[in-house]
């Protein structure tokens, strides 16, 4: 295993198994065949051709969409297509997360295969002019990834919160962290990834933050979704990153660049061409 293995993991995906998802002409994303296939016999608003699946709702702006997503929904649920919702709603766009058509439900939204946007923010502290990196475990009672390892905050970012809002509930809620802290913490660019998963596909695009910690601080959860935090010196985070599956695994990615941000990860290293390209950073 090394850090590429971790980010060639975090991209597996097979373009056959998926169509274009359409609407109005324009792609929003891609849906596995089995699953197209199902939208076609619960719903006459769409249609396939040999390019893409179509969806033809009569609806024209962002009100109407989103109530036309919404009673789809239902009918997911009701013929058990979906076995859950999230309820936390999500932008469809066309690229950019401000270029919004209508809104999903999270639970949709790799069935859907629509980008999605998340915040991960590495919090860490110097003891001694060295860099220690908190890892949270995450909760067994998580639905997804329970019990893995995990930054000190992440989380998805909802429609309707600003990156600032949001940042500062998760910080909250995931590790205690007051506003006037978490406002401290540094932009430092986006991550993109595109994986397959069993129910559909994630092209996830992860804007990432570093925030230097007191020594002191001692961060606690609020929300229940953490078993308990760690310190860890960069040397262990780098080699569970390298012999492990221990952490979930986009957060790999995010950590990886870290370590190549702050030095630990050099252009000596074998692989650091192929990890500056592998993550797909988008600077800020």
């Amino acid at each position: 295993m090394s850090y590429l293995h971790q980010i060639q993991q975090c991209n597996l995906y097979q373009p056959d198994h998926f169509i274009p998802f359409k609407i109005a002409g324009l792609k929003v994303g891609e849906i596995k065949h089995p699953f197209a296939q199902s939208l076609l016999e619960i719903s006459d608003a769409f249609h396939k051709d040999h390019n893409a699946l179509h969806w033809n709702t009569p609806a024209t702006d962002f009100a109407s969409r989103n109530q036309a997503m919404f009673e789809l929904t239902e009918k997911l649920l009701e013929a058990n297509l979906v076995p859950y919702l999230h309820g936390e709603l999500y932008p469809v766009t066309t690229g950019q997360r401000e270029q919004v058509l209508f809104l999903m439900d999270r639970a949709l939204v790799s069935y859907f295969g629509v980008a999605a946007f998340g915040q991960h923010m590495n919090g860490y502290v110097r003891r001694q002019g060295e860099i220690h990196m908190w890892i949270a475990r995450r909760s067994l009672q998580k639905r997804h990834a329970p019990g893995m390892l995990d930054h000190l905050v992440a989380g998805g970012f909802p429609w309707g919160l600003s990156s600032d809002e949001n940042l500062a509930k998760e910080c909250w809620e995931e590790a205690g962290i007051p506003a006037e802290l978490a406002a401290q913490a540094k932009h430092v660019g986006k991550i993109s990834y595109r994986r397959e998963v069993e129910q559909g596909l994630k092209p996830d695009t992860m804007l990432c933050y570093d925030l230097e910690l007191p020594e002191d601080f001692i961060p606690r959860c609020t929300d229940g979704e953490v078993e308990n935090f760690q310190l860890w010196p960069l040397e262990r985070v780098a080699q569970t990153i390298q012999n492990s599956s221990d952490i979930k695994l986009n957060c790999n990615l995010v950590m990886i660049d870290f370590l190549i941000r702050h030095g630990y990860i050099t252009r000596n290293h074998a692989e650091y061409s192929d990890l500056k390209n592998g993550l797909m950073k988008i600077p800020e």
